[in-house]
């Protein structure tokens, strides 16, 4: 609980409407987009509308030590913005400008509130696009992307945040304020900071301004959706795309009950007769496009398509999207609880992890739906599951080690670009071995040594 003196004090520094206390509002910053985790009240939200204001809230938190969540729109699927100890929530949504454009240096600042869509709708009138693109584009904001180290369908030909977020300014636990990084493309005086602050997941410092770099829009793209009858089959023609040389911006994959189900929910006529779905689309030069949509047509036409569809025009493009999309909200009716991990492996070791996977669900008696970025072997599946029933919550709790041990004996990672939040925070000493993880208690105690940012997350308290 919050005592009734740092709450008259936060309502002195960001004004009274700003701190919410109320139970129902409590209740709506009690949890995230993550399943499966218990929700935990805050004391109190906190709004604040300018860095001014985030600097002395931070400042009265740390000498109270009262823990601080910061929270962008709470898209994320690691549980990184539940506010485990109580403490405030910190709701950066009202910093929301876009505060500057610069096409000649191709870069965007923006405060971390901004909406990534909003974002991309504002550079796309300069004939420019930031590549990272989550699930949740039209929802996130780019401080929370930048603070999850979001990827998203791009990822394979463009990669994620952390190569397009140039320079910061981040309000520290005692409420100091550093920028890092810039515009410049050199820059490599000191450590690099910027990459340090990027994915911490809040709990090293509070954005409150991102430096982001843009490229110019591709003058042209084409998207198909090509049928598989195995996993095998749709594995070997990825791993045929690349090794062509060709680099699609976009290579997504579906299993059978993905595809079924998302067709029931969208009806955006997927081939519901397929052990496997592939969404490709390659983008660049006009000539380019062509050339390369040719040879990726001629690659899985021999590997053994059983049904490939080239969209005609943008509006076939954009329902077959559309279609990717709604791969979660479709999976998410199927039950009433929806475990959505995210297992990264080597892109030459997706089959074997989709055939994994399929076994996992067999062995555990559950229902397993997978799609995610096969391009670059970040894979989402999906455990569709009822928190009500105990005994199948335990039989989930067993898959889910047996997916990442997998994931980890194949070569991969815990997470590719969901975090670890609360959700994965057992599992790190399987990958980052009992040094590793001391060494990012030891960032963590520099920087926050009273422990108030995010604690609970990533390496704990």
């Amino acid at each position: 609980m919050l005592s009734p003196a740092v709450l008259k004090s936060l309502r002195g520094l960001v004004g009274a409407d700003r701190v919410l206390t109320d139970r129902e509002d409590l209740v709506c910053y009690s949890f995230d987009a993550t399943a499966g985790l218990r929700p935990h009240l805050p004391g109190a939200v906190v709004t604040p509308a300018a860095r001014e204001q985030v600097v002395e809230v931070l400042k009265l938190c740390h000498r109270h030590r009262v823990p601080v969540y910061p929270r962008g729109s709470g898209t994320n699927l690691s549980g990184g913005t539940v506010p485990l100890a109580g403490g405030i929530v910190l709701s950066l949504l009202d910093l929301n400008r876009i505060v500057e454009i610069d096409p000649d240096n191709l870069t965007a600042t923006v405060e971390p509130g901004v909406i990534l869509q909003t974002l991309n709708d504002a550079v796309a009138r300069h004939g420019l696009i930031y590549p990272p693109d989550p699930g949740t584009v039209a929802t996130c904001t780019v401080g929370g992307s930048a603070a999850e180290c979001s990827g998203g369908l791009r990822g394979l030909k463009y990669g994620v945040s952390k190569h397009y977020i140039m320079g910061l300014e981040v309000v520290l636990a005692d409420g100091a304020v550093v920028r890092v990084g810039g515009k410049t493309v050199k820059n490599v005086t000191g450590y690099d900071l910027t990459k340090l602050f990027v994915g911490s997941e809040g709990t090293l410092g509070i954005f409150t301004e991102l430096t982001l770099r843009l490229i110019p829009a591709p003058e042209a793209r084409r998207s198909m959706v090509v049928a598989f009858d195995s996993l095998d089959q749709a594995g070997g023609v990825i791993t045929g795309i690349i090794r062509s040389g060709v680099i699609p911006a976009t290579l997504e994959i579906m299993d059978a009950l993905t595809i079924r189900t998302v067709e029931a929910y969208a009806r955006v006529d997927l081939p519901v007769g397929a052990e496997a779905v592939l969404l490709i689309e390659v983008d660049g030069l006009r000539e380019a496009v062509e050339r390369e949509t040719a040879t990726v047509e001629r690659i899985c036409r021999s590997g053994g398509a059983a049904e490939l569809r080239v969209a005609g025009d943008d509006r076939e493009r954009d329902r077959l999207w559309a279609a990717r999309r709604a791969a979660l909200p479709a999976l998410a009716r199927v039950k009433p609880t929806t475990i959505l991990e995210d297992a990264t492996v080597p892109r030459s070791r997706v089959p074997e992890m989709l055939s994994a996977l399929q076994r996992i669900a067999r062995e555990h008696s559950l229902t397993i739906g997978t799609f995610g970025h096969a391009g670059d072997g970040n894979l989402h599946p999906t455990i569709l599951t009822d928190a009500r029933d105990a005994d199948e919550m335990r039989r989930v709790e067993a898959a889910v080690d047996e997916i990442f041990r997998v994931a980890l004996d194949l070569g991969g990672t815990l997470s590719g670009e969901h975090g670890i939040g609360a959700a994965k925070q057992r599992y790190l000493t399987w990958e980052l071995g009992e040094e590793g993880v001391e060494l990012h208690r030891r960032i963590k105690q520099a920087l926050d040594p009273l422990g108030i940012l995010n604690p609970g997350k990533v390496v704990g308290t």
